[in-house]
């Protein structure tokens, strides 16, 4: 048995972008449109202000931008977490937790790092306060999934071989095992050239294909996790799902469904 994505897709696309500023109406419905998903992670201290030339998405906004991509944090304010006190700390993701999910009416449990910077301790702090994964600014150029969630490193920022990394995921060998391809970046570095055309190219290459699970953050976090909790037998042959989250396996027999609770034989 090997595992695949849900319905049997090979491999898993997902974005991640940061700052929410004016530009990502555009980027939302960019990858909207396309039938893509993202995970914008917002700074709820700042949602709704103008700072000289930038203008962030205000809270009231959240639904009509972000509908049917994942919302999540990335501080308060901003703030660089490793020179600041354990409080500051608590208090930079714990009322930017508070604050999303009071607009959203939804669990926010995902996060990046501000300016991509964190240590042991604030992967501690922040897996305390409900965290569930958070993304770095480390690009790993390859498609492995992270052996830690609190320290996600992503493929590639959107400038960095975009669409020649998007050639290599599209041919991606079989023996990969549940990859994923996990490009970052702020939709204000669009903004400010007015060249959208990496990040729209890339879009079009990579839409609508059958093999591809087009999911949020988090939803990659949820299977990757429910698949690591699988139970096998001795020899192998039978799997058992003890969670809540169904898992798909390629078999000798076809793609199959593992409900929760199921024993696979």
């Amino acid at each position: 048995m090997r595992f695949v994505f849900p319905e049997g897709k090979r491999k898993a696309l997902t974005f991640s972008y940061d700052d929410g500023q004016n530009f990502d109406r555009r980027l939302a419905e960019l990858l909207r449109s396309h039938g893509m998903k993202g995970t914008f992670h917002l700074n709820s201290g700042r949602l709704g202000l103008r700072r000289g030339d930038e203008l962030y998405i205000g809270g009231e906004e959240l639904e009509e931008v972000y509908g049917g991509h994942e919302i999540a944090c990335h501080g308060v304010e901003h703030r660089n977490l490793p020179t600041i006190t354990r409080q500051q700390v608590v208090l930079e993701i714990q009322e930017d937790r508070k604050a999303l999910e009071g607009l959203t009416g939804s669990l926010v449990q995902g996060m990046s790092y501000a300016f991509g910077n964190y240590n042991q301790e604030i992967m501690d702090m922040a897996r305390a306060l409900g965290i569930k994964y958070s993304r770095t600014i480390q690009e790993t150029g390859n498609f492995f999934p992270p052996a830690d969630f609190m320290a996600w490193h992503p493929t590639c920022h959107h400038n960095n071989h975009l669409l020649e990394l998007g050639d290599s995921f599209i041919d991606i060998p079989g023996f990969y095992e549940l990859p994923v391809m996990y490009v970052w970046g702020h939709s204000f570095e669009f903004g400010r050239t007015g060249d959208w055309s990496v990040i729209e190219s890339f879009v079009e290459k990579m839409a609508h294909r059958d093999d591809i699970w087009y999911a949020t953050n988090m939803e990659i976090y949820t299977y990757i996790q429910a698949v690591r909790q699988q139970e096998f037998s001795a020899d192998g042959q039978m799997m058992y799902n003890p969670g809540a989250v169904s898992v798909w396996v390629s078999t000798q027999q076809g793609i199959r469904e593992v409900k929760p609770l199921q024993l696979l034989r």
